[in-house]
């Protein structure tokens, strides 16, 4: 059975408006952090419906850090891998299990405390712009 669409939901009119050259930038600047598009943001200012607030970002130095952290994790993996395949075998490991073991949950650390660094920086950030 077909699907039957509320042709109330049909965007059929459209509004026109004027702004300055700053008023766009302000408007399409606040579209792209937040994700919307513009025709959507100015939707839900104007009905005044929440509009979600702007996904986190990671500074360069950050991002980087993080990265490389993955990096280095990706790197520890394969050799626990290889240890493992190595003691099954009954051959001498590559790497101490437990030594593997230990810069896995350092490096875990290292990621969980540049998580909760980004997450302070952007508590302090606040954007108090609201729609009239």
């Amino acid at each position: 059975m077909p699907k039957a669409s509320s042709q109330s939901l049909v965007r059929t009119k459209m509004l026109q408006a004027r702004f300055s050259p700053i008023e766009y930038e302000m408007i399409r600047s606040k579209a792209e952090d937040t994700g919307l598009s513009l025709g959507e943001l100015t939707r839900r200012c104007m009905l005044l419906r929440p509009i979600p607030p702007p996904p986190p970002r990671l500074g360069r130095v950050t991002l980087d850090t993080y990265l490389e952290l993955s990096r280095i994790g990706n790197n520890i993996n394969q050799l626990a891998k290889a240890t493992n395949t190595a003691i099954k075998m009954q051959l001498p490991p590559p790497a101490s299990p437990e030594l593997l073991q230990e810069l896995l949950e350092l490096l875990r650390h290292c990621q969980q405390e540049i998580a909760n660094t980004f997450i302070e920086e952007s508590d302090e950030e606040t954007d108090d712009w609201q729609p009239d």
